[in-house]
């Protein structure tokens, strides 16, 4: 992999390139088979991989972790990059499943547009409402694609008025379905017809099931109805019907339809849908044509100095993930940069907002999954790696000396970085004492990254570690990669509790709280003092009698 020089280029000019966005959906809609079929197309790969691969077969890119190869779901989120006719294009794939729900929402707040990808079949299911939802208050633009078109699913009529009515957002076709009987193999998906530009693209099918880019025939029609999309489907009476199919669909869609409005889908207002299969790549070089130019360019970043514009000539940014042992033979630790405004260059010095602390920026690291090649310089809009001691933590802002500053004379800080309340706690019960100093060190480092969160309870041995999640999957994730990344074997212990509060105040007055029957009082990695109770009713009580004893409540860290 190698990372282009951007040093020539005038700023404006650069960033204008720049597209940065984030792949949603609802598990099993085909996301990591997308992202993959995006970086074949974008010339980033030779050979795409398969999400549930067989064991001569390659796997995704970016489900680069072995937990992700052995059960064929994303459980992080994946920073891509690639060039594509122009575009300098950073995609982020985020985990589909609710449990990895935390990575999703900090990762959707560095991209500047997001791709929603629906089952041709189900349509809007539950996991991409919540993600719509996040994404509309963010007002970020959203492009539809109908995935899995390769096998029979519900009608594309149905399926768009069923967006507009679930999401309640505009919903225009900017591609159209073409679908042909065959005696073989029943309705087959054959192409697309770009209504916009009235050109067709067919495809054909082959033996290498995705792997390569695959045979497309470029058609320039005159109309859905062009006598010249019958001879290029074959001339018989099934490429008839399914040419008049296709024109009655584009008359209803042209008669009650919407416009086409690009600054409606800027704003976050009207959704472009198109359809494809990224699993036989029908449609997905189409879309990849259509989307680049149409999504926006790195957008202002909301600051407590303002919204703070990409051509804000100082350099800023924000961290928005931290990813421990992606090369586990260097145990390396990286924490993923969205730059916000200014050049990223080696050598630039710049603050840590939160410490205080000044020090110089190494040269800029850009990935493929976990390959990763170093660059001169990273632009706004470019996600790239910082190699970390162990000193940034997701939501820290680093910024040069002389950016803009908040009420006070600070430097800026990015806000609207989500943290989420853990659900659940299990105690860790190390299966090898002598391994305890590798299981702590694991505990801190899989904490920072926020794939869990780290408390301790005292007792008579000492600190007994015991874990948070937002979902019990994350539970799974750390007991693997605690014992293969840090080689500390260990079982959890289900715990009871589900309601969690900080809590500062006279030190008496919490040690007395804690002692109360149903009660735990915990301490998290960084020091703090939490409270986590069994029940609502518990809870209610315990704040009504700690506000009487002068303590404050926090559903996050203080």
């Amino acid at each position: 992999m190698t990372a282009p020089a951007t040093s020539g280029a005038p700023l404006a000019e650069a960033i204008a390139r720049r597209r940065t966005f984030a792949i949603i959906s609802h598990p099993d809609a085909g996301k990591t088979t997308l992202t993959e079929k995006l970086l074949l197309y974008g010339g980033a790969i030779h050979q795409a991989g398969s999400v549930k691969a067989r064991k001569a077969q390659k796997h995704a890119t970016s489900d680069w972790m072995a937990l992700e190869q052995e059960r064929g779901i994303s459980v992080t989120s994946s920073v891509l990059q690639f060039e594509y006719h122009g575009f300098q294009v950073n995609l982020l794939d985020t985990p589909g499943h609710a449990d990895f729900g935390e990575d999703t929402f900090r990762t959707l707040v560095a991209a500047d547009s997001v791709v929603m990808l629906l089952d041709n079949r189900k349509g809007v299911e539950e996991r991409t409402r919540q993600l719509f939802e996040v994404c509309r208050r963010r007002r970020m633009p959203i492009f539809t694609m109908v995935n899995k078109c390769d096998r029979y699913g519900e009608d594309p009529l149905k399926l768009v008025s069923d967006l507009e009515a679930e999401l309640g957002i505009v919903a225009v076709a900017a591609h159209w379905p073409i679908h042909m009987s065959d005696a073989v193999h029943g309705t087959v998906f054959r192409g697309v017809y770009d209504r916009r530009r009235k050109r067709a693209f067919l495809f054909e099918r082959d033996e290498r099931h995705g792997a390569d880019k695959v045979a497309t025939t470029h058609l320039q029609l005159s109309g859905p109805d062009d006598h010249a999309l019958v001879t290029a489907l074959g001339g018989t009476d099934e490429a008839v019907d399914a040419v008049a199919k296709l024109a009655h669909d584009i008359e209803l869609l042209d008669m009650a339809g919407h416009e086409f409005d690009p600054e409606a889908i800027i704003h976050g207002e009207m959704t472009p849908v198109y359809f494809a299969s990224a699993l036989t790549n029908f449609g997905v070089e189409p879309f990849l044509e259509d989307f680049l130019p149409l999504a926006p360019a790195p957008l202002g970043r909301e600051s407590n100095a303002g919204v703070i514009p990409p051509s804000e000539d100082a350099f800023t940014g924000f961290v928005f993930k931290v990813q421990a042992n992606m090369d586990p033979r260097h145990r390396d630790r990286v924490a993923f940069l969205r730059v916000c405004s200014g050049r990223y260059a080696a050598g630039l010095e710049v603050t840590h907002v939160r410490t205080g602390k000044s020090f110089k920026l190494a040269p800029p690291q850009q990935f493929l999954g976990r390959e990763r090649a170093f660059a001169e310089e990273a632009l706004p809009g470019d996600v790239v790696g910082v190699h970390d001691r162990g000193s940034l933590r997701i939501g820290d802002t680093l910024a040069a000396p002389n950016a803009p500053k908040a009420e006070g004379g600070k430097l800026l800080e990015y806000v609207g970085i989500p943290r989420f309340a853990p659900q659940h706690f299990a105690r860790i019960l190390s299966k090898d004492p002598l391994r305890r100093k590798a299981l702590d060190k694991g505990l801190r480092e899989l904490s920072d990254e926020g794939a869990a969160q780290a408390f301790y309870a005292e007792s008579q041995m000492g600190p007994v570690p015991i874990v948070g999640a937002v979902g019990m999957l994350q539970f799974d994730v750390m007991v693997h990669r605690l014992e293969n990344e840090y080689g500390a074997p260990c079982t959890l212990e289900n715990l009871p509790y589900r309601y969690p509060r900080w809590v500062t105040g006279p030190e008496a007055a919490i040690q007395r709280l804690g002692e109360s029957q149903d009660l735990t009082l915990l301490t998290d990695a960084k020091g703090n003092k939490v409270l986590v109770f069994r029940d609502e009713w518990r809870l209610r009580w315990a704040l009504e009698k700690g506000v009487e004893q002068g303590l404050t409540f926090y559903t996050e860290a203080p």
